[in-house]
């Protein structure tokens, strides 16, 4: 068994235990839908095996940053049609992020309307508007009938996969977006059915869910989760017990996997042993987990050989290095990412990064 090894999940079969994470590119064309250009770059780095797309917003409400797509109109679902079609022609897997990023927007993403959350809570820093950078304002906190239509809302945004040909989808539950708000304490001061408890708090998460594997089936649903993340003033007082109980009740749910964020070293430090929770996770948690966090070959190796993960997912790396696996495999030295190019350039920094030989 090896970073190198085919992985089943479910009833798909990856040709590796290599992940392409989900990453924010901003490239997005008119409707923020993905464009001629996003096929090649999915396509560019089909030898992952798994695809893993940026997040998708799964309404207009959860817009937040410039140029996203989205998977709510049938405009979006085309052009992501294009991009499953060319990823499985070349024998690649690919799944679709659900998102949604409550307080993290601005009204100038929201057609003047204030950013939703489940509390009315400060972040208290700024964002790229279509405008330039401003401040994001305080939030609203959502009714009981608006929380019950976003749940519909990711239904229907797995279903929008569904029709543009993913082979599954994953949830977005990370990096202080929408769900991360609900389930944390620190964002979360409800005092009614979602507010309160950790029963309560995890409730909105697993509502949404529940409807996307009725959508899906459980064996095609992922869910991430970051417990380390503590921007976008985002906080938990027992994170062991909030995630512990998260992954017992995803496992409960049969889902195929928990894609969990936690550093391991590099330019995102390191989380210390004794708050690692990738064990508790392991233990809690009946299906297959996904590390992220800064690996590398060696430490990807270590982490698959070891038995803490079943796959391991690489951000940068594969943005700048649309072959990694050969990469990997043949030792190569690896092109270092351009940041500049991360969020715009159109093609610079996103599909001329180039392969071996050329």
């Amino acid at each position: 068994m090896s970073l190198f090894s085919p992985y089943v999940l479910g009833d798909i079969r990856f040709a590796n235990r290599m992940v392409m994470a989900p990453m924010t590119r901003c490239r997005a064309i008119n409707g923020n839908a993905p464009g001629p250009l996003a096929v090649t770059y999915y396509v560019q780095r089909a030898t992952a095996g798994l695809i893993i797309t940026e997040g998708s917003q799964v309404s207009p409400q959860g817009v937040g940053f410039f140029r996203t797509p989205g998977i709510y109109s049938e405009e979006q679902v085309a052009g992501w049609k294009q991009v499953t079609a060319a990823v499985h022609r070349v024998g690649g897997k690919i799944f679709l992020q659900l998102w949604h990023v409550g307080r993290m927007s601005h009204p100038d993403f929201l057609s003047g309307g204030l950013p939703v959350a489940p509390s009315a809570l400060p972040v208290n820093e700024e964002i790229h508007t279509p405008y330039g950078k401003k401040a994001i304002p305080v939030p609203r906190a959502l009714g009981l009938t608006e929380i019950a239509a976003i749940v519909r809302d990711f239904r229907d945004g797995a279903a929008h996969a569904k029709k543009a040909g993913f082979d599954g989808v994953e949830i977005h539950g990370a990096n202080g977006y929408l769900l991360d708000q609900f389930l944390r304490d620190g964002s979360n001061r409800r005092t009614d059915r979602y507010g309160g408890s950790l029963a309560n708090r995890a409730r909105f998460p697993l509502e949404v869910t529940e409807a996307v594997v009725k959508v899906w089936g459980a064996k095609r649903v992922g869910y991430r989760i970051s417990p380390h993340f503590n921007i976008h003033a985002m906080s938990n007082a027992h994170p062991r017990e909030t995630f512990g109980y998260l992954a017992d009740r995803l496992s409960a749910l049969g889902l195929a996997y928990i894609h969990l964020v936690e550093p391991v070293g590099g330019k995102l430090g390191a989380v210390s042993p004794d708050a690692q929770m990738a064990p508790l996770i392991r233990k809690k948690f009946e299906g297959a987990l996904i590390l992220n966090g800064g690996y590398g070959k060696e430490s990807a190796t270590r982490a698959i050989e070891d038995g803490l993960a079943d796959l391991i997912s690489f951000g940068a790396p594969f943005l700048a290095n649309p072959d990694l696996p050969e990469r990997f495999m043949r030792d190569a030295p690896l092109n270092h990412e351009d940041v500049a190019t991360f969020y715009a350039g159109e093609e610079k920094g996103y599909t001329d990064y180039p392969t071996l030989g050329k």
